[in-house]
């Protein structure tokens, strides 16, 4: 990675277009399918750039999103926080695997990360529980290899 403030103007650009994504409005049914991209980027920077970002900006990003589209405050920050935290205490194992390896690791942290969230939409009331609530899970695993393909394409073009 190049210096910390090109790394860090690249983080910030991704990700306000993560959060234009997170609100930008969809069909109904693409909108249930929308993949969590601004937590793929926290895992993503979290692997590619550990130094800046952190925790604190994991918990930024979950905080982001709540004030989008938590009923709770602090339910998707934690969830982010616990994600950024297992990517940061793994990370050295994860940069060295292959992308499917990576892909796999990936599914059960965005599996973590739905099932934290839908455990707290439990505790706080009538949380959803049918199948399409798992479908982004899934399609944040398929477009798992092209964010890596694409961000480290750009992180060496800017070296």
């Amino acid at each position: 990675m190049a210096d910390g403030g090109s790394s860090g103007l690249r983080i910030t650009i991704t990700t306000l277009l993560a959060l234009i994504f997170a609100i930008a409005p969809l069909p109904d049914v693409m909108n249930q399918a929308k993949p969590p991209l601004l937590l793929l980027l926290v895992i993503y920077w979290s692997l590619s750039a550990p130094r800046i970002a952190g925790l604190m900006f994991a918990w930024m990003c979950g905080f982001a999103i709540d004030v989008v589209k938590g009923p709770l405050f602090g339910q998707h920050a934690v969830a982010y926080l616990l994600i950024a935290y297992l990517t940061h205490k793994f990370q050295l194992r994860m940069r060295i695997f292959p992308i499917y390896h990576q892909t796999l690791t990936v599914f059960m942290l965005l599996a973590l990360y739905e099932f934290v969230v839908f455990w707290i939409d439990g505790i706080i009331g009538p949380a959803v529980t049918g199948w399409m609530r798992w479908v982004p899970v899934i399609t944040g695993t398929l477009l798992w290899p092209l964010l890596v393909a694409v961000l480290d394409t750009w992180n060496r073009a800017r070296r």
